[in-house]
């Protein structure tokens, strides 16, 4: 039994872990899931009710409950009191960053416990990872988890604490090349060479599936953007280059799919760039209805920056899955996208914050139907080559067998035994 040790279960945003829970458990891997707060979102995805694992929450705050969270303390001293001191020392080593996950690691122990939990899997390299890095210690079983973007990258983070998690953990998981270099470089030369995999984040190629665009005369090609509305997103620079293209006089449409902070900061560029005909911002929608806007679409914009507070997307799943329904995708060189993006093959690139480059690829690829049609066939060839879900579930299921699933030099995976294995 896995137990997957998650911040908040589910996650409007997070589609990738719950295809992730999907995959594994169409293939007989038992997990539980340990959420160390309850949803928020007011929006769950249609597969949620496919997920057979049971859910366990915590209470959120530990100054809510302080005598439950005190009790499971002195259960865990009077169970493993080697292991709580040792969990102490370093949570004190690593003082701010330490102390939330130190202190709900008991709760998340005994309930892994009472599952029969033999490994913890964490995602994102922050509270959940640093959690189960504890829970683990007071369980004695092993831990691994995936780091994704804002968890490492993010100005906030302790890299400190964060070179002590790879470290501590069986084996690390990353969703791209480009974190596997980063998370290197933070580890240093100590690190085994096998610690961090790539597992490249995924979608289930299945649920979307390619369909013809209306190229005909008079039909307005629609570019269409989706997530969270952040900085990271870029989707400011999305509106001025909009503003871009009508003042050159092409004909589109750009719908922005998402809800955020930057909401009414997007609506007021929008009117001040009297775009407000063009552009429009449509709320959060359901996946179902996503797999319907993009097929529907001629092209997907996803000109992420990377913020001013180093907050950065990893490999945004939207892409697969535009890439997945066919579409392609013109979006900038930031961390992980260029391993799916192909400029020139499954869309364009730019660099990030380069407006004037993004209205130029965006008016090149609006121009030209043909090769929007080769580029989309190309983007989905890719997701099935590499960015399936199938795909990247036999390189975690790997990692969980204790092997390791080497990437070659064109990207596939195979799984291969570790250095030492058998001996």
């Amino acid at each position: 039994m896995i137990g997957y040790v998650l911040k908040m279960y589910p996650r409007f945003s997070e589609t990738f872990i719950v295809s992730e829970i999907l995959e594994l458990e169409r293939r007989g891997v038992p997990l539980t899931i340990i959420s160390l707060k309850k949803p928020n979102d007011g929006r769950f995805h249609e597969d949620l009710a496919r997920v057979r694992a049971g859910v366990k929450y915590l209470p959120e705050r530990a100054v809510g409950h302080p005598l439950r969270y005190a009790r499971a303390h002195l259960r865990a001293v009077r169970r493993a009191p080697g292991s709580w001191l040792g969990c102490l020392a370093l949570a004190l080593r690593h003082l701010p960053a330490s102390w939330k996950g130190f202190v709900r690691a008991p709760l998340v122990a005994e309930a892994a416990a009472a599952r029969g939990c033999t490994r913890l899997h964490a995602h994102f390299a922050s509270l959940p990872a640093i959690t189960a890095m504890f829970a683990a210690r007071l369980l004695d079983v092993p831990f691994t988890f995936t780091a994704h973007a804002k968890d490492i990258y993010h100005e906030e983070r302790s890299e400190r604490l964060l070179a002590h998690l790879l470290h501590a953990a069986e084996r690390v998981v990353t969703v791209s090349e480009f974190n596997r270099r980063h998370l290197r470089a933070v580890g240093g030369a100590e690190l085994p060479e096998d610690r961090i995999a790539l597992v490249y984040n995924h979608v289930d190629a299945r649920a979307f599936t390619p369909s013809p665009r209306d190229v005909s005369a008079g039909v307005t090609p629609t570019i269409l953007a989706v997530g969270r509305l952040v900085e990271k997103k870029g989707f400011a620079d999305l509106v001025d280059a909009c503003a871009r293209l009508v003042d050159r006089g092409v004909d589109f449409r750009c719908r922005i799919v998402g809800k955020g902070p930057l909401e009414a900061a997007l609506a007021a560029r929008i009117r001040e760039r009297g775009i407000a005909d063009r552009v429009t911002l449509e709320g959060p929608r359901p996946r179902g209805e996503i797999a319907r806007l993009l097929g529907e679409s001629t092209l997907l914009a996803a000109p992420c920056v990377i913020g001013r507070d180093g907050n950065r997307d990893g490999l945004p799943t939207v892409i697969l899955e535009a890439m997945a329904s066919g579409l392609p995708v013109v979006s900038t060189r930031v961390t992980g996208i260029p391993e799916a993006v192909v400029d020139g093959v499954t869309g364009r690139l730019v660099e990030p914050g380069d407006v004037a480059g993004l209205a130029d690829a965006l008016a090149a690829m609006l121009a030209d139907p043909a090769a929007c049609a080769a580029m989309g066939r190309a983007a989905r060839e890719r997701v099935l080559e590499r960015f399936d879900v199938r795909r990247s579930i036999d390189a975690l299921a790997a990692v969980f067998a204790g092997r390791f699933p080497e990437t070659p030099a064109d990207g596939t995976t195979r799984d291969a035994e570790p250095a030492g294995a058998g001996r």
